[in-house]
């Protein structure tokens, strides 16, 4: 860390604190303050455009954590995506900026900018990959060049799946050539449901698929080589016998983070690049029935302004009560775990990959609590952390990283370890 940076006076700032997931990350770094030697090693603050909602924020945290001393010991410092000095201001104050305002195609590029600027480093839990990539092509060199580490998708999109492929990799006793994956969620009486900023991320990302894959075409990437055989073709609907229902092929930015980190790995450290596939549990019969039928509606309306204002509108009755403008309840958060399956096959120790078919199977699992808010959060404060103790584990000297790119030499698995986020071999052949 620069000189400048050491006289930063905290370490961590939450920006868009009084948002909803922002209030999450609150609530968990002051938990994380509290595990630190003394309880006041961590020095961290919060940012936003209203000190009054701010307040707010801090007064229900105080009362939920019964840590009275957050209304009076954190600092709030206003600042606002619309106004560069504002965010200069802030990003010249801390070593990590945790950037939880979205949808990020629309606000997150003033603060990466601002980020590299003014030396702090970046941490998001972006689930868009068009965001995500062109931060990459627009800023990598920028940020290399000062220092400064962007790293992206630090949520539940995408650290399990990214550390999950990864973590697969090392339990394996040979060659890992490719991995499927497999999300089911499970809930309470209540069901689940998620807020309406991610939904918003999900109706314009898809709107704008096209421009993706003219932007993918500028990195001049060759395709990454297929090691041993070529991983199997699932169709876009099928009843998986690995996780015992129907599944679909997984939409967030699990596939495209994971590619780029087996192709960050694969040019940065000569590791043979995995084929990955991610997939996620629907349910029965009924439950594809409805998804076909939703999804014909969303593809649909997705095309046209008129559509994109419908589905942005009125999110509860678009998404089947699966995201609304209030998000979900306590109780339905506390209700709700998600399981991450992972399913390796490969060559097992002095078997040649060219030569036939794999003949090693492995199976690994990620469990947690809630995915949206209490796994990303999570997730996110122990990049954090994972970033301010090991900066001289993370690659080169800044730039802007995937997070199995940025973390695979560091010991962020097993901060999530201790912090709710379960790794274990399930099986092994």
């Amino acid at each position: 860390m620069t000189a400048a940076a050491s006289s930063r006076p905290y370490h961590i700032i939450v920006f868009g604190a009084s948002g909803f997931t922002g209030q999450f990350v609150v609530e968990e770094l002051a938990r994380c303050g509290a595990e630190s030697p003394g309880g006041g090693s961590l020095k961290w603050a919060v940012a936003g455009r209203s000190r009054q909602r701010l307040e707010e924020v801090l007064k229900r945290a105080a009362g939920r954590l019964s840590m009275p001393e957050l209304r009076t010991d954190i600092e709030i410092i206003v600042a606002d995506v619309s106004i560069e000095e504002s965010l200069a201001v802030m990003c010249q104050q801390g070593h990590v900026i945790l950037n939880c305002v979205g949808p990020y195609r629309f606000y997150g590029e003033p603060v990466v900018k601002a980020c590299i600027e003014n030396g702090a480093h970046y941490i998001d839990i972006c689930g868009e990959p068009q965001f995500l990539e062109r931060m990459q092509l627009e800023y990598h060199d920028k940020a290399s060049d000062r220092g400064v580490y962007v790293i992206g998708s630090c949520g539940f999109d995408s650290i399990p799946a990214d550390l999950g492929v990864l973590y697969t990799r090392r339990q394996f006793k040979g060659t890992l050539t490719a991995v499927e994956s497999f999300l089911t969620i499970s809930s309470g009486p209540e069901g689940s449901s998620g807020h309406d900023a991610t939904w918003q991320s999900a109706v314009y990302g898809f709107a704008d698929g096209a421009s993706l894959r003219q932007m993918r075409k500028k990195f001049g990437h060759k395709p990454l080589p297929a090691l041993g055989a070529k991983a199997k073709k699932r169709g876009f609907v099928f009843f998986s016998k690995e996780i015992e229902q129907y599944a679909i092929p997984f939409m967030g930015s699990d596939p495209s983070v994971v590619k780029r980190t087996q192709r960050f790995l694969y040019e940065e450290e000569h590791q043979p690049p995995i084929q990955y596939s991610a997939y996620v549990g629907v349910g029965g019969l009924f439950s594809v029935v409805k998804l076909f039928c939703g999804g014909l509606l969303f593809w649909f309306l997705v095309k046209f302004n008129l559509g994109r204002k419908l589905l942005t509108t009125f999110p509860w009755i678009f998404s089947f009560g699966l995201f609304s403008k209030s998000g979900p309840t306590m109780k339905q958060i506390e209700d709700t775990c998600f399981s991450l399956t992972f399913f390796g096959d490969g060559y097992s120790e002095g078997a040649d990959p060219s030569q036939g078919r794999p003949d090693s199977k492995i199976c690994t699992q990620i469990v947690g609590a809630e995915p949206g808010y209490v796994a990303t959060v999570s997730a996110m404060v122990q990049a954090a952390v994972t970033l301010l103790n090991e900066l001289h584990s993370l690659p080169r000297r800044g730039g802007v990283f995937t997070p199995g790119a940025a973390f695979y030499k560091t010991g962020l698995i097993d901060r999530l370890q201790n912090h709710s986020i379960k790794f274990s071999v399930k099986n092994y052949q």
